[in-house]
């Protein structure tokens, strides 16, 4: 059977960033498995593997607009040490939960100065160019109650 919207796919991936450094990968324990077209991958994975079968391998360039969006300036903001009462030591790198006038937002810490902490609610992966080396494992039709839950139930899904 042929990818296509739909389909449950199970497949083992690897992604590096543009200097090869490895971001994440699936080798060494399950597939991974989803429900395709359903926005249950980044967008850009999901359309190149469309009509592949089970035992194809391929190599998957994502740029950032098919991946986690570019890099929005607006996200990136100083605030005062006093809103993070009770951690006595902010480190970069570290991630945090802000109220913002959306809802709670992620926030990683990209900068620690006397006058505050440089916060950045992007993506960490936005603005990045994405690769990955892709094995297609399996792919079968999604169950009725798949479609309409719109992710995989059962063996490397979700469980209700």
């Amino acid at each position: 059977m042929q990818i296509s919207e739909n389909a449950v796919v199970s497949m083992h991936y690897t992604l590096t960033d543009d200097q090869g450094q490895q971001l994440d990968s699936s080798i060494g324990q399950e597939p991974l498995v989803f429900l395709s077209g359903a926005q249950n991958i980044i967008d850009g994975l999901d359309k190149a593997i469309q009509g592949k079968v089970a035992g194809d391998k391929l190599n998957v360039e994502v740029a950032p607009a098919d991946g986690y969006g570019e890099v929005h300036q607006e996200l990136i903001q100083k605030v005062p040490h006093e809103n993070f009462q009770g951690v006595d030591d902010i480190q970069v790198g570290m991630q945090f939960m802000a109220q913002t006038p959306g809802g709670q937002q992620p926030v990683t810490v990209i900068g620690v100065e006397e006058d505050g902490v440089m916060l950045d609610g992007n993506h960490p992966l936005a603005g990045k160019t994405l690769n990955f080396d892709v094995e297609i494992v399996d792919v079968r039709e999604a169950l009725a109650e798949e479609l309409e839950h719109g992710h995989v139930h059962g063996e490397g899904g979700h469980h209700h």
